[in-house]
C-alpha cells in the first residue's frame, strides 16, 4: 500500500488539468524542486497510477457529430458470451466507451459517428451480426453539457488500495 500526500494529489492534479506541462513548471506548481517533482511522477507511472497521456481531439470539427448511447441486450448472460461481445466490440473505432451494466441492458455503449447514415451501417452492418445480441436500443445526445476527464482526487491525500 502506497499513501498520496497533498504533493502527489497536486501532482496528479496538474497533469489531468496539463499533461503537457513541463517538469519545471509542474514542480513550481507544487512547490517542490524538479527532480523530486520528476522522481514522484516516475514512480506514480511506475505504479500504474498514471497510466497514459493523451491528447483531447474537438470531435465536433473533425465532423463526429453523431454522439449515440446504445443498450445493448444479449440472449445469454454467459461468460462466453459476454466475453465475444467485448471481443467484437473492442475493435471498432465508433465506439468510444463500452460499459457491462448491472440490471437491463447488458452494456452501454457510447459511439460517435459523423452522420446518421454511418451510423445505420455501424448498427445493421456489424451490431445487428454479432452473435449472441437480443435487442437494441438507441438514445442520441442533443447536445453535451458536461464532459471532463480528469478524476475526481481527496485534496488531503489518500491511500492507495492495490
Amino acid at each position: 500500500m502506497r499513501k498520496l500526500d497533498r504533493t502527489d494529489i497536486g501532482i496528479l492534479n496538474s497533469l489531468q488539468e496539463n499533461a503537457r506541462i513541463t517538469n519545471a513548471d509542474l514542480a513550481r506548481s507544487v512547490n517542490l524542486s524538479p527532480t523530486p517533482c520528476f522522481n514522484r511522477v516516475k514512480a506514480m507511472e511506475e505504479l500504474g497510477l498514471i497510466r497514459e497521456q493523451v491528447t483531447l481531439l474537438d470531435a465536433e470539427l473533425l465532423g463526429l457529430h453523431v454522439n449515440v448511447f446504445i443498450h445493448v441486450s444479449l440472449e445469454k448472460q454467459v461468460e462466453e458470451a459476454l466475453q465475444h461481445f467485448e471481443e467484437a466490440i473492442s475493435d471498432r473505432p465508433e465506439v468510444m466507451e463500452c460499459y457491462l451494466m448491472a440490471g437491463d441492458p447488458d452494456y452501454l455503449i457510447r459511439v460517435l459517428v459523423p452522420t446518421i447514415q454511418s451510423l445505420e451501417r455501424f448498427m445493421m452492418d456489424f451490431l445487428t451480426k454479432v452473435p449472441g445480441v437480443a435487442n437494441i436500443r438507441s438514445s442520441f445526445a442533443l447536445k453535451q453539457v458536461r464532459y471532463k476527464t480528469a478524476l475526481p482526487l481527496p485534496a488531503n491525500g489518500l491511500t492507495l488500495t492495490s
